[in-house]
């Protein structure tokens, strides 16, 4: 991954020279329009408010925009923007200085809005509205929802308290909708509100500075608002993602497969995680799996008001006596990722740590600012509170060889208040601590932070953000800048706490992939949980694709909950969506399509999020998504069956608190593999190519196995008008084979010695 870097600073430069004389084009007019393939905006210089208009649907979906600012003058320009390239804008500058630019940019589906900030004199600026939208979807506001980080919701502001980053706006019918999204968070914390006034749904963009000294004279940069209609606005959510992984230049890391103490023993000992280290490696580690990670608890400080914060050192009474060092490298040498769990930007002011330290706090009315379980919040704008930083991230990764960092508290970073668990807008009076550097918001101050320990840890190492529900804040400012983030609040073994990872991946699923990788909370598999809340959970993080934690004695696992985990590891890498997100507070279809390669592959999983009513869940293949075809067939993961050609339609009951994971394939005239049992996501990850030869009569392919792990391929085999038979197998390496046939139902046994990959051929008699 890649931060910003400098690019934000060259793209000042270059946003600002948009305005060159000889680029204006078109004489003056009442009515300025701009368009590309996707959008038209028309801006109306007298009434000084805009139109946009999808060009495809002739949609007219902001029927009124108006910025706050009524007064100025506006021109049409040429623009060269410095991430999405050449294109139109209309730009209003206004008497006092500010900027407001609405552009648009060729593949990029969005409105854009930025501009700058400026005044005559010093000014402290708090928050600023920045539009007004009326919204027309010619739907009643009634029949919308709005989603947003508080989840699905209506668009009234009694039941909508507000977005932080982004929000979308649908009809849940037709998914067709609006999605508007703050990409930057430089200096300002984006948010959006909903509303509906006379009948019509209004949005509102603002953008909370806290205390922002704008020098007299200068001009600021605003941050960037992307807005957007879509037929569909999964896709607005997704492609909002991706500009903002463009935005940043983002490349994620491989993603990796963890092991976190804290759910089963706190911080556990040197003994302990060592024992669970070697279990991994056996069990696990053929599977995917790839990362140790130390929780709280092996840290020195007092304890009080939250964990112990001197992280610059061990417990020498504590779990890990012998050092942190020893501990990374016993992982190291097993072939694993050692990770360990630190807050960044929080001490403990009346710890004697912190006795000669007193100035690497933010303060307020004079004192050092202290938050309920974050502590002491760290002013990362002093210099030596940057060292402090730098110093402490540098010896857990560099000098410990820790690589995997759960970077917790994030939120101090900020210097502002706890509002854990809050996922809506609430206020934290953002800007009322004092920070050394006075021209330096608490948002960029910040994003700095998260800067200076990436570049203190140095290159390859992972970093996982914790969490977004301790101040949602954190969700865009931290944008860029980590290869994961805990999306929700900590979760548990009963199934009211199992379900919160669900629903923040649901509402936050865009994410996953293009700017990080989400972070649900781990999974939990051991005995005391019922194997149906099991199985739910470890499919949907493995549906999904979400990061793949857990946290039991792996030692104390039964084979049936090892094999569940087994089945879990690795991550697809690709981006599956929820069928009802606009429909349901936590999405029960999930549609995971590989289409790579030939043949496409689907994966449907089906989830009652409900511990106590069964469901049943009936909805066309077209609008799950599943390639047209006659009819399907396919093969029921958990149930370990077939299932039976089907039409049209996908319908099911579902116990309470369960799921079904189903691959489904059309029905062809040919053999087919419809699924197979290494991994949940039945062939994604583990069928590397599959191909049916029709004058040899052969179905063949590769296979990844593991050795020693039964494999079993699921073959459909249905002719025109009787079933193939499948007559004989051959496959690569020093492996048992079996063929079982029932009727057009074919499972072939693969069993390997070693890892690897492994070619195998079926010769059928039949006819298609």
């Amino acid at each position: 991954m890649q931060a910003r870097g400098f690019l934000l600073i060259v793209g000042l430069a270059a946003v600002y020279a948009w305005a060159l004389p000889g680029r204006a084009i078109g004489a003056a007019a009442s009515v300025l329009r701009i368009q590309n393939e996707s959008l038209t905006v028309e801006f109306d210089t007298q009434a000084m408010s805009f139109s946009a208009t999808s060009r495809d649907s002739g949609q007219t979906f902001v029927g009124r925009g108006l910025l706050a600012n009524p007064d100025g003058q506006a021109r049409r320009l040429m623009v060269d923007h410095p991430t999405w390239g050449t294109g139109q804008a209309i730009q209003i500058d206004h008497k006092s200085g500010d900027i407001d630019r609405l552009t648009l940019l060729p593949n990029l589906p969005f409105v854009v809005l930025d501009g700058a900030l400026a005044r005559e004199s010093d000014t402290v600026v708090t928050s600023i509205p920045r539009l007004a939208m009326t919204l027309d979807l010619k739907k009643a506001a009634t029949e919308l929802r709005a989603l947003g980080t508080g989840g699905l919701t209506g668009v009234a502001r009694q039941s909508n308290p507000g977005s932080y980053s982004f929000l979308a706006v649908a009809d849940p019918a037709s998914r067709a909708g609006v999605v508007a999204g703050w990409v930057t968070h430089e200096r300002g914390s984006g948010l959006l509100f909903s509303d509906v006034k006379e009948g019509d749904v209004v949005v509102d963009a603002r953008l909370d500075y806290g205390r922002f000294v704008l020098k007299a004279g200068r001009k600021v940069e605003s941050e960037t608002l992307l807005i957007g209609w879509f037929a569909d606005a999964r896709l607005g959510l997704e492609a909002y993602a991706d500009a903002v992984a463009q935005q940043y230049h983002i490349k994620l890391p491989p993603q990796p497969t963890v092991y976190c103490t804290w759910y089963h023993s706190g911080a556990s000992n040197e003994r302990e995680l060592v024992a669970s280290a070697e279990f991994a490696r056996k069990h696990f580690m053929p599977f995917g799996f790839s990362v140790i990670q130390i929780d709280d608890g092996w840290q020195a400080g007092v304890k009080g008001n939250g964990p112990r914060r001197d992280f610059t050192t061990h417990r020498p009474d504590g779990p890990y006596r012998s050092g942190m060092a020893q501990t990374a490298a016993k992982i190291s040498e097993l072939g694993l990722t050692p990770g360990i769990w630190f807050m960044p930007f929080a001490g403990t002011a009346d710890d004697p740590a912190f006795a000669d330290k007193q100035d690497l706090f933010a303060t307020k009315d004079g004192k050092p600012f202290e938050v309920h379980w974050g502590g002491t919040c760290f002013d990362v704008t002093n210099p030596r509170t940057q060292e402090y930083v730098q110093s402490t991230t540098g010896r857990i990764a560099r000098d410990w060889g820790y690589r995997y960092l759960k970077l917790d508290g994030l939120w101090t970073g900020m210097a502002v208040d706890i509002l854990y668990v809050n996922t809506g807008f609430k206020d934290d009076r953002l800007g009322e601590t004092t920070l050394r550097d006075p021209e330096k918001t608490h948002v960029e101050t910040y994003r700095d932070g998260l800067e200076l320990v990436r570049k203190a840890a140095g290159n390859g190492v992972f970093l996982l953000g914790c969490n977004v529900a301790q101040n949602m804040r954190t969700l865009g400012a931290s944008f860029g800048l980590l290869d994961a983030m805990r999306i929700g609040p900590d979760n548990g073994r009963k199934w009211a706490d199992i379900c919160r990872g669900p629903f923040s991946g649901s509402n936050l699923y865009f994410l996953h992939g293009r700017v990080w990788y989400n972070d649900p909370d781990p999974v939990y598999v051991t005995g005391s949980v019922p194997i149906e809340h099991a199985r739910a959970l470890v499919s949907w993080v493995a549906l999904t694709g979400q990061l793949n934690a857990s946290s039991e004695d792996y030692k104390s696992l039964s084979a049936e909950r090892i094999h569940l985990l087994q089945r879990s590891m690795p991550a697809h890498d690709l981006k599956p969506r929820p069928v009802d997100l606009f429909e349901e507070r936590i999405a029960r279809i999930w549609l995971l399509t590989d289409d790579r390669k030939e043949p496409r592959r689907d994966v449907v999983g089906l989830f009652n999020w409900d511990e106590k009513q069964s469901v049943r869940i009936s909805r066309s293949t077209e609008q799950i998504g599943l390639p047209r075809a006659e009819r399907y067939v396919g093969f029921d993961y958990w149930a370990d069956r077939f299932v039976e050609p089907f039409s049209g339609v996908l319908d099911s009951e579902l116990p309470p608190a369960s799921c079904r994971i189903l691959s489904i394939r059309p029905v062809v005239g040919h053999p087919q593999v419809v699924g197979t049992s290494r991994h949940i996501a039945q062939g994604i990850r583990d069928l590397l190519e599959e191909k049916w030869d029709a004058a040899t009569r052969t179905l063949s392919g590769v296979s990844r196995v593991v050795a020693n792990d039964p494999y079993e391929l699921r073959i459909a085999a249905m002719g025109r008008t009787n079933p193939w038979k499948a007559t004989a197998l051959t496959a690569s390496a020093d492996s048992v084979r079996l063929i079982t046939q029932d009727d057009w139902r074919i499972r072939v046994r693969i069993d390997s010695p070693t890892d690897g990959e492994i070619r195998w051929a079926i010769v059928f008699d039949g006819e298609e």
